[in-house]
């Protein structure tokens, strides 16, 4: 228990703690260097690939020949020498294929001899081969499959040249074919225009209470203000509704409610934008009843990001104090209606916690953080600071929190579970001289918890209640400090982030595990809010009810009800979940672990009812065939292993393992019949799969170019060309999937936007609406390891649309892996 309340203060002092740019750059560096390494080992597997198969094909290719020239035995056979050598060697596989060069009379005779037997085979052949292998040779793009339709016979060759066409899309300088299906007669004038279905943000599940402080409000109108991610969500807790402020470009890292009980306050980090531009830091303030922003502050002026805000009270709300997060925590006041700043002024290297006006004069501020507590005296258009002295007392590692009691003292809690009460005391001018100043010093000091102070809250009366982190305890005091009644939440929800006071009796308190408690002294408290305490992986919605999962690195698995916004159950998990499957019937839900370990719970009951293991690496991608006959595991060792699924989903035996990949699985989908598969990897590659037929690989992918799929999550080929930007870098595009209707496709980038596509998409710079930044974009020099493994700070989206689509609506879960949000 000692080891995790240390943890939790760790993460509370480094929420504030910036990384020096050197270590950043030589992370870019880094990444650079491992991304050129994994391309380059990609494609020299791809190139080995093809070699294999050109081998293969060299023995047919002799037969052919002999078969059309029986002279041509004699030249295949005839020994020559290599240039500069005097030992014989024969024509080999290779050197068929240019990889060595014979005399040159040789090679003239070869040539001759091939041409020759090429237009005595044309002859032989039917007329639409032949035409097909005239388009095919003509074509730059389909030059790889001439050697495919030669060695093929039959009619089944004719009708693939008939209509052959491919385009090629470049992701990183890698060249990627798309084959045209036939039902489309010009590409040139395919028409891409704006889906006419729209999202509408719905709601937003979870709390940021795991790094973040001061972030829960009550306002007048019953609504509790806190935030998630880019979102500031107002949720009415009587009525259990949400409006959500989005104005937001990146996190929202502090929250500040004005005097007036109406206007709001709130702050983010920094951000980038989609070419990895930085994007400024500011904070804004808006009207909590119409959600319109009324001003803009320090936009070109914060660093890094905004951790801390205060409104001024003495002069109703007049002023507005930030701290931002840069090394050396600049402290700026603003006349926030005429958008000036009025001063500012450095604070302190080490982390800054909070800041707050003195309720009775605007002049006083106070910070706390890491080592120090500040009092601010503003003079003259300047601020000075005195650091509060501790004197006989233990000087605590962090001040965590404080608040201003009803006398004026200011009341500090710390992380050795101490409340502390400042007070002025007079210049010692016996000691120190005519020139000593007067000091704040602590005047008492109150055990309170054991393991950290979080919180501190001020009620009417002048009661005060804490909030403990490692016991997890609310303690109601006196005025005087004395204790008057106490409760203890329970351990799943973590320890005590914040307390909002309701009505003096009923309490709303933010927790570390990203919850929203209910409740008050007598009855006890529920969670009204709850959400993952880590980043998030998996995501599947149910078949044919409104219900959806997720799972994540916080080893839970949680069920979810998307038409009463409530958890259904969560379970935990002995390892990270990463991906996640229903049944086609409903009754079971796959689960892919980090280990190559999966599981199948029962929906109901939560039931294991199969734990089985492929490999020894993550899984990536869990996927039922239509019918619920097979199950198909994508997995970060290269391989898609495949299982018949029998008992309705509660039985499982491996049917085979499709081998053919050179980087780790990332999308696969089924095709509607549930023979093939369609599968994507780490090295924007696109392979198709015989599944009936033993789980081979389909050497020519132009066969699959009219091949319909029960599903599209896949985000490369032909019909979603046109979601990726010009210039993207292959991992922008985290999640697709396309509605069941086939008529919209949702895209969940790198930048925290939703993007709707017109399904079919396949050309470049499509139209689309986009929707909602509410998760953590892609900080630069960012990015998806090749191995799958993240750097950095970006974290995976994971998307998905329920079948229930009317009204010009669809129905789009998201799950955004920024510390446990839903939206």
């Amino acid at each position: 228990m000692d080891g995790s309340t240390n943890s939790l203060d760790d993460v509370s002092a480094g929420s504030s703690t910036e990384f020096p740019d050197r270590l950043s750059l030589m992370e870019m560096r880094l990444q650079a260097q491992d991304d050129e390494i994994t391309l380059l080992k990609s494609s020299l597997a791809d190139a080995l690939r093809k070699l294999r198969l050109h081998e293969q094909q060299i023995p047919l290719l002799k037969q052919q020949l002999i078969a059309v020239n029986p002279g041509a035995a004699r030249v295949l056979n005839q020994p020559f020498c290599i240039d500069g050598f005097s030992k014989p060697c024969r024509l080999s596989a290779s050197s068929l294929d240019g990889l060595h060069h014979p005399p040159n009379r040789t090679r003239r005779n070869s040539e001759k001899l091939s041409k020759d037997s090429q237009d005595k085979s044309k002859q032989r052949m039917p007329k639409k081969a032949a035409s097909s292998t005239n388009l095919l040779t003509r074509s730059p793009s389909l030059e790889g499959r001439a050697k495919d339709l030669l060695s093929s016979t039959g009619a089944q060759g004719s009708r693939r040249g008939t209509q052959g066409q491919s385009i090629k899309m470049f992701i990183r300088g890698r060249p990627i074919t798309m084959y045209i299906p036939s039902n489309i007669q010009n590409y040139e004038e395919l028409r891409m225009d704006f889906p006419t279905e729209k999202l509408d943000l719905d709601w937003v599940y979870g709390y940021r209470g795991r790094d973040c402080r001061g972030n829960l409000y009550v306002l007048p109108s019953g609504e509790a203000v806190y935030f998630i991610a880019c979102v500031v969500v107002l949720y009415h807790v009587t009525n259990r509704t949400q409006r959500h402020y989005r104005k937001h470009t990146d996190c929202v890292r502090c929250l500040a409610i004005h005097p007036d009980k109406v206007l709001v306050a709130s702050g983010q980090t920094a951000g980038v934008d989609k070419d990895g531009k930085p994007l400024q830091p500011f904070v804004h303030i808006w009207d909590s009843t119409t959600l319109v922003t009324l001003q803009q502050i320090g936009l070109g002026t914060f660093e890094r990001g905004v951790g801390s805000v205060a409104f001024s009270n003495a002069d109703a709300g007049t002023f507005l104090c930030v701290i931002d997060e840069s090394n050396e925590h600049m402290l700026s006041v603003w006349d926030w209606k005429k958008n000036t700043m009025v001063l500012e002024v450095k604070s302190t290297t080490e982390a800054v916690f909070a800041v707050e006006f003195s309720p009775a004069d605007t002049s006083n501020i106070i910070t706390c953080g890491k080592s120090h507590v500040y009092f601010w005296t503003q003079s003259a258009g300047t601020l000075t600071k005195k650091q509060g002295i501790f004197g006989k007392y233990k000087k605590p590692k962090f001040i965590m929190c404080f608040v201003f009691s009803l006398t004026g003292d200011v009341l500090t809690g710390d992380s050795e579970g101490n409340i502390l009460t400042w007070g002025k005391s007079a210049a010692d001018i016996k000691t120190l001289g005519k020139g000593a100043k007067e000091t704040f010093q602590i005047m008492k000091q109150t055990r309170a918890h054991e393991g950290s102070v979080f919180t501190l809250c001020i009620l009417q009366g002048g009661a005060l209640l804490s909030g403990g982190g490692k016991d997890r305890r609310i303690i109601r005091w006196s005025a005087d400090l004395a204790p008057e009644r106490e409760c203890e939440i329970p351990e799943k929800f973590g320890a005590v982030r914040t307390i909002a006071n309701v009505d003096g009796e009923e309490l709303l308190v933010g927790t570390t595990r990203n919850a929203i408690l209910r409740g008050t002294f007598s009855d006890g408290f529920v969670a009204i809010v709850q959400g993952h305490v880590d980043e998030m992986w998996g995501l599947a919605t149910h078949p044919s009810q409104n219900l959806f999962l997720t799972c994540g690195n916080d080893k839970q698995a949680c069920l979810w009800n998307a038409e009463d916004h409530s958890l259904g159950w969560c379970t935990h998990l002995e390892e990270s979940g990463l991906c996640a499957d229903f049944s086609p019937n409903g009754s079971v839900v796959s689960i892919g672990l980090s280990t190559g370990r999966w599981l199948v719970l029962d929906v109901q009951t939560r039931e294991v009812v199969c734990d089985l293991t492929d490999g020894n690496e993550q899984l990536s991608v869990m996927r039922y065939s239509p019918d619920g006959s097979f199950l198909a595991v994508g997995s970060h060792d290269n391989f898609i292993y495949i299982y018949s699924v029998m008992e309705g989903g509660r039985r499982y035996t491996r049917f085979g393992k499709c081998t053919g990949h050179s980087s780790f699985i990332t999308h696969l989908d089924w095709s509607k019949d549930g023979k093939y598969i369609m599968s994507n990897s780490g090295d924007y590659e696109i392979l198709y799969w015989d599944v009936a037929g033993g789980c081979k690989l389909l050497r020519n992918r132009f066969e699959s170019k009219d091949r319909e799929w029960a599903s599209y999550t896949c985000v490369l080929g032909f019909h979603v060309m046109g979601v990726w930007l010009e210039g993207s870098d292959g991992t922008d595009i985290n999640a697709l999937c396309r509605s069941h209707s086939e008529k919209v496709v949702a895209v969940a980038d790198d930048f925290c936007k939703v993007h709707l596509f017109q399904y079919p998409c396949p050309k470049p710079k499509a139209p689309s609406h986009r929707f909602f930044r509410t998760g953590e974009p892609k900080r630069k020099g960012d990015s998806m390891n090749r191995d799958g493994k993240r750097s950095s700070t970006l974290h995976k989206f994971g998307l998905t649309l329920h079948k229930q689509e009317c009204d010009g609506k669809c129905n789009v879960t998201v799950c955004f892996g920024v510390l446990g949000q839903l939206a």
